[in-house]
Order: structure tokens, then sequence, then C-alpha cells
């Protein structure tokens, strides 16, 4: 088994979240869509695919929550495979990156926090309303592939919490599917159960449950809030598999991992005058930070964060991180939301910004965004009635 420090590389096309949904379209029977995956054999008959994304449960947070998740780790053990998020593993990103099927840097959901070029405004993707700009059908331009499924005739339905229901991040990365709202775990089950025994035709139904991530940024992977969340996945996971009708089967992925970072790993930026020299905008999020400079200060910036920095983070041009295929392809559109210096955490460090991210942010426990297998490292759950 991998360490969950060591850097792992997005696998776009071939292992990664984008291949998700493109793959499940293919058994489908949507015309072009390609099987990147392989499902087609163990899918076999199925006409009915429930995609479920659990927010932070990362492949290396199996084995944690295994002693109070037991359905969770027996599937994993008995029908689980590994992908990877795409780059940052962060959740707007990796939403979008599986909704549209695309590397981020088509799609151009490039972080937690953007700037919009031409502006000193920065974007935060999950406090995005949909009604305010930047218009998410021209910000994240490709079609999704909820959208190319129900063109052709696939009953598709996307299950999440009420408060998501058009916002700028739903609009972007979701958007083609009858949107129906479920506020907790039971009625997460219900809805999506409902919506994949209604007709007879191909059906697609997404679900997103959020609690995992959240209990793991407030008080740390493998606190006590964390085990009774992943108990709750649990029961989630048995509902959804007891619920399949016999031509059904459940797809559960997750968006990215996460880690604990220690008191002693902190970095704030903006408590060292060296790393806001020549910087005039930071963006990103802890574990992956956007730096945006002054006109020309871009090697100075470079050459500094390296030797502040050290082995904690690998400091790059954004052509530098473009060109090593972290994002993958970025049309030139899409360029300037990444930062002019890309600052990539290794092992447990992290990047606070308390002035631009304000103090919750540095109160966090856990946190995720960089290319740590403990981030980067997803599950793919293939299951069927009475086959896991």
């Amino acid at each position: 088994m991998t360490a969950p420090l060591v850097t792992v590389h997005p696998r776009y096309g071939t292992g990664s979240l984008a291949d998700v949904l493109p793959s499940a379209l293919a058994v489908l029977g949507v015309p072009d869509a390609f099987d990147r995956l392989g499902l087609a054999t163990q899918l076999s008959g199925v006409r009915r695919i429930a995609l479920l994304l659990v927010d932070g449960l990362g492949w290396y947070q199996i084995p944690v929550a295994a002693p109070y998740a037991p359905t969770l780790a027996d599937l994993a053990a008995r029908c689980g495979r590994t992908l990877t998020a795409g780059f940052p593993s962060t959740t707007p990103t990796s939403l979008a990156t599986l909704g549209t099927g695309a590397a981020p840097g088509g799609h151009g959901i490039l972080g937690f926090r953007v700037r919009v070029p031409g502006t000193d405004r920065a974007l935060t993707h999950i406090d995005w309303p949909g009604s305010e700009p930047p218009d998410p059908y021209r910000w994240q331009p490709l079609s999704t592939q909820f959208e190319l499924a129900r063109a052709v005739g696939v009953a598709v339905t996307v299950v999440s919490r009420p408060e998501f229901a058009g916002s700028g991040l739903t609009l972007a990365a979701n958007r083609g599917g009858d949107y129906r709202g479920a506020s907790d775990l039971d009625a997460l089950a219900a809805e999506m159960l409902a919506a994949l025994r209604a007709g007879d035709g191909p059906t697609l139904v997404y679900g997103y449950h959020p609690d995992l991530d959240r209990h793991g940024h407030l008080a740390g992977v493998d606190s006590t809030s964390w085990r009774l969340a992943a108990a709750e996945v649990d029961r989630l996971l048995d509902q959804l598999v007891d619920g399949l009708p016999a031509d059904a089967a459940l797809l559960v992925t997750a968006d990215h991992g996460q880690l604990n970072v220690p008191p002693e790993h902190r970095i704030d930026l903006d408590a060292d005058p060296r790393l806001r020299a020549g910087v005039r905008m930071v963006t990103g999020e802890p574990r992956v930070r956007y730096l945006h400079v002054q006109p020309g200060a871009a090697d100075d910036v470079v050459a500094t964060w390296r030797e502040v920095l050290g082995e904690a983070a690998w400091v790059a041009t954004r052509q530098e991180a473009v060109a090593a295929g972290w994002f993958g392809p970025v049309p030139e559109e899409h360029l300037e939301r990444i930062g002019d210096v890309v600052v990539a955490c290794h092992g447990s460090y992290a990047v606070l910004a308390t002035k631009a991210d304000g103090p919750f942010v540095a109160k966090l426990v856990a946190y995720h965004g960089s290319c740590t297998a403990a981030e980067m490292v997803v599950p793919l759950l293939v299951v069927r009635p009475g086959r896991q």
C-alpha cells in the first residue's frame, strides 16, 4: 500500500474522478460515452446507476473508519478500487471534475478560492450564489455529463442538501438533472432510491453526502465526531445497498481525503514579512496556495518561498505547474485563475493566511487540497444486488 504522504499525480483519462461518469454513461448506452474505467463487463445488464459521493472519504480513511463502518470496509475489500482526485484535491474542483468528466483545467473550477481574472476579487466556490457573477454557465463552460445523459433520454436526478439548489457550484458542476433536496441522511437514501426506481428506462441518480468532511475539518480524522459520522456513512450504505433494484448498481466515491495538520506544521504567511514580499493577492487554501504577485516579482517570490518553506512544500511558477500536468490542459481563458506561483504542501504541513482567510480556517484540524496520497487517492466501490 502506498504511504499516505507520498506524492500522487492525477490519473486523468485512466483512473480519476473525471472518468467515472463517462464510464457510467457508456454502461447506460449513451452514444459517444467512453468506458474509461472498464465497467461494462462488471455492470452487464445494468439499466439504473446510483452514484454516491461521500465528501472527505479518501481511500486511506477507510481503514481508520473500519471499526465504526463495517459495511464500508467490507465493500472496499470486496468491490473497491482506487481513483485519484484532480488537482487541487478540494471539493469544488472535484465536484466539477466528476460532473463534467473533464480535468480541472478544462472546466475551470481550479481551486477552493480563486481570483476572478482582471479583478482583485476572490471567488469562494462554495459561497457562490448562482444569481451573482460570474455566470456559472460561462465560468464553467463545458456540458456536464448529466446534460449529455438527459439529452439522449436518460432520466437524471441530483440529490443533495436543499440549500445547495441553484448555487453557482451546483449549476457549474451538476446542471442537467432534476434536483431533489434531502436535508439528512435518511432523506438522501429515500430520495436516491425513489428516483432510481421511477420509470423503466435508463436512469442515473447522483447523491452527495457532506458530513464526514465537515467533522474531519472541525475535529480531525479519527476524532469522536468523525467516528460517529463514519458510522452514519455506513448506515447510508446499508440503506442504499438493501434498496437497490435488481437491474441497478451503486457506485460510491469521494472528492478527496483528509489529513490532520499539527500546530507545529502550520506556517502563517501573514506573520512572516519574507513570505508577503512581492505578493499582491493570496487565494487557494491552506494545503495549496495560489500567489498572485506584483509585476516582475515571480522569480523572487519563488526563490524566497522555496528557501523559507524548504521541504514543507513544492513551490513552482504557474507555467511549471501547468506543464507538469497537474491540472490537465488549461485553455488561455482559465490560466489566470491559477496563481502566478503555486505552493503545494508536502507531508502534513499547511500555509495559513490569517488575514485573507479569517480566523476560522486556522482553527480547523484536518485539511486537504494538495497532492499526497492521503488527499488524492479516493475509492470507487461498485455494488450490485447480491453480487457485492
